[in-house]
């Protein structure tokens, strides 16, 4: 199956029904469908080996993807926030390519001989207004299907390979078909070259849901596009969470959007407090934890609304605390924790996670990382508790070894931030004589706070044993984040160098 099925099936049953809104216009499934269609036509004929686009959300993102799909030809967003250098390395590598941009994006390509460069009004201008079906569909399962560079948070992009089989294993196994209201709407504001806005996408033509695309993400536009549009569903990484909830602080006259019924957050590591604040201040909306990855085609594990609910509503410490999990295993999937030997370790023994499932691509350009039992190595740290839910610690690299003990650095920052001062903070290691590596942490403190650090030191002493003190701090206005929410850690490590 081939995943332009997903908008064929929409159009068919729905073709009148809202699938597009976005500041250029509005289109219908059956709209949405014949634009593909034409688009997939256009690469047949330019004899490209990929569809690149390099755009903000827009309807020729939902075309570009479901044309190419169609076409037989891999889908490839790429990141605008690059520099200039970065972005040419990437395009070197996807050439001869059809190229759709924006206009401001194509001063920054150029004149590119191996690349057939339309903007993307030409595009939709194109694709809308011509009425032709392609002749033959590709079908192969195994085919490439979308093609995404990492965010290179540690080194160089890797180009991710995630397959038509995988993508349709995902949406089959987490999406009922027509599962939509009418009146139901989803707020895709994550970049369309993460793997987030990419099964937003998917998943909502299969539900055929009303998707309202916000281009550039800021908290009052996130709430006047919810009452705009009447939006149900949202999916946000953590940090427009947090923006989101500073926002609705800041002006409490403000009314809570009252059509949001549901909102998905992942990609990142949610502060408890963040969630607390939204469970209390959306108490009609049903929240859910999604964790996943690009090589995992998404969503992974949940932590569903119920859990949600179930652990705000709890004095049991234990079950209170679920609510920094990130759920159970989808049922399709298998998830094992292991230790660096290769050995699955038992409940709350931290190590390496691994998950193997029909969704798991775990491929990449330039090599597979998926091992030939199946089984896919995360390079995420955590660990599962006796009941079943999932814990992260970071990435494995993240480990810091202090005198050859290994330190999550999370269970310092969780520490850290139920202190009234700290607004956000980060833990890395940083190069010691003495003990190899040394605890570190950058703090953000709330406006309007002063505290020493001996104090913070204090604190995770008594908590926590001496070895995770840290020794050295750094206070900062804000920590590095990546747009979709990955602290970026390298940069972090910086501070201490």
């Amino acid at each position: 199956m081939n995943i332009s099925m997903f908008l064929q099936m929409a159009a068919e049953t729905c073709p009148d029904r809202i699938a597009l809104c976005n500041p250029d216009g509005r289109y219908t499934y059956d709209e949405l469908h014949r634009a593909a269609h034409a688009a997939a036509v256009l690469i047949k004929e330019s004899g490209c080996e990929y569809l690149v686009v390099l755009d903000t959300s827009s309807a020729a993102v939902a075309i570009g993807l479901m044309g190419a799909a169609l076409a037989g030809v891999p889908y490839v967003p790429l990141n605008y926030r690059l520099t200039d250098a970065e972005l040419k390395e990437l395009l070197d590598r996807v050439m001869p390519a059809l190229l759709i941009a924006s206009p401001a994006q194509l001063e920054r390509v150029g004149s590119r001989p191996d690349a057939n460069i339309h903007t993307r009004a030409q595009f939709l201008e194109h694709t809308l207004s011509t009425d032709t079906l392609l002749d033959e569909i590709a079908e192969d399962p195994s085919a490439v299907a979308v093609q995404l560079f990492t965010s290179g948070t540690t080194g160089k992009p890797k180009a991710a390979i995630l397959r038509h089989e995988h993508l349709v294993s995902y949406i089959l196994g987490s999406v009922e078909f027509m599962s939509a209201e009418e009146d139901e709407g989803t707020l895709v504001s994550v970049p369309p070259y993460h793997i987030a806005g990419i099964s937003a996408l998917m998943s909502s033509i299969y539900a055929c849901r009303k998707i309202v695309q916000l281009p550039d993400f800021n908290a009052a536009g996130w709430l006047a596009a919810c009452h705009r549009e009447q939006v149900t569903n949202a999916f946000l990484v953590p940090t427009m969470l947090s923006r989101i909830m500073e926002h609705v602080e800041n002006h409490p006259a403000m009314p809570a959007p009252e059509s949001l019924r549901a909102i998905a957050y992942g990609g990142g590591k949610m502060p408890i407090q963040v969630i607390e604040k939204a469970l209390s201040r959306f108490p009609q909306v049903s929240f859910t934890n999604a964790y996943g990855l690009t090589e995992t085609s998404s969503t992974i594990a949940l932590l569903d609304p119920d859990d949600h609910r179930t652990a705000i509503g709890s004095d049991d410490i234990v079950i209170r605390r679920r609510l920094g999990s990130v759920g159970r295993p989808l049922p399709s999937l298998e998830i094992e924790v292991r230790d660096d030997e290769g050995n699955v370790l038992g409940a709350n023994e931290p190590g390496e996670i691994f998950v193997r499932g029909p969704q798991v691509s775990g491929e990449y350009l330039e090599r597979k990382a998926i091992l030939d039992d199946g089984w896919f190595p995360t390079r995420d740290s955590g660990y599962m508790d006796e009941h079943g839910y999932l814990y992260l610690s970071g990435r494995a690299d993240d480990i810091i070894v202090r005198g050859g003990e290994n330190i999550s650095p999370s269970e310092i920052e969780e520490v850290l931030m139920r202190h009234p001062a700290v607004l956000d903070v980060a833990v890395v290691g940083k190069p010691s004589e003495e003990w190899g590596e040394a605890v570190a942490a950058a703090v953000v403190l709330r406006d309007g706070y002063h505290i020493p650090a001996a104090d913070l030191q204090a604190m995770v002493r008594t908590e926590l044993r001496s070895s995770r003190v840290p020794e050295a701090f750094h206070f900062a206005r804000e920590l590095p984040y990546n747009e979709t929410g990955k602290l970026l850690r390298r940069v972090v490590r910086q501070y201490f160098v």
